[in-house]
């Protein structure tokens, strides 16, 4: 029984690990190309390089961890055509997302959308981690609502490419012109018009696809950058 118990806490543990590795990626705190060093990553997140590399492996399963031989891991840095790839993928399943949306949202679905569209206008007009994960998450969100677990994690796995993408060619965008056009896909469905709704969608990500542009940016010290989301997942370092 010991055993079972221990596994599940190492299981347990290694989802946190790996949750906050992912967050840190998806909010553009470690960086595309940033160096993954599996002693400084366990000893900052209070787990053994085991339960690191199990998380590496989950991640690169998912496209955000590349790893090489005898090189270790480091966060994926996708080439500009991989971007484009990537994206023609995304523009595919979206639009199958409106279209299977569209008029089927119920009041529970409504109010969901109203209060994470208020979540972005509270964060418009800026251009860091909340707002980055708020655009991302509003798509996610209406995958989920699909019902289609294939698609949902397909659209999850995108969304989680696109960030790294935009991470290395993006200009900052403007949030307001985000909520906006997050709003009126909301509109369209709720009207019940695929139609629209697809093509707003499709609008929506080729202007994202647009504000593609190199502006590599700086990297911080690996401890300091998941400091803070090892405490959100509960761990702590072994400092």
């Amino acid at each position: 029984m010991a055993g079972r118990g221990e596994d599940k806490t190492g299981g347990s543990r290694a989802q946190a690990a790996y949750r906050a590795l992912r967050r840190a990626i998806i909010d553009q705190a470690l960086q595309p190309g940033m160096k993954l060093p599996e002693d400084a990553i366990g000893e900052r997140l209070g787990v053994s390089r085991t339960l690191v590399r199990e998380a590496f492996a989950k991640l690169a399963g998912e496209g955000l961890v590349q790893l090489r031989q005898n090189r270790g891991a480091s966060v994926a840095c996708p080439s500009l055509e991989e971007g484009r790839d990537v994206f023609t993928v995304r523009l595919g399943l979206e639009r199958l997302v409106a279209e299977l949306l569209a008029g089927r949202l119920g009041k529970p679905e409504r109010e969901r959308l109203a209060r994470h569209l208020a979540a972005e206008d509270r964060a418009r007009g800026n251009d860091g981690p909340d707002s980055i994960r708020l655009a991302g998450e509003f798509h996610t969100l209406l995958a989920e609502m699909t019902g289609n677990s294939l698609l949902d994690r397909y659209v999850q796995e995108m969304v989680s490419r696109c960030s790294l993408i935009l991470a290395i060619y993006a200009r900052p965008h403007s949030a307001e012109c985000a909520v906006n056009e997050h709003r009126d896909i909301v509109e369209a469905l709720e009207k019940g018009d695929a139609v629209r709704a697809m093509a707003i969608m499709d609008h929506h990500l080729r202007a994202v696809m647009e504000r593609a542009l190199i502006a590599p940016r700086g990297q911080g010290e690996i401890g300091d950058v998941l400091a803070a989301y090892a405490a959100s997942e509960g761990l702590e370092s072994n400092k």
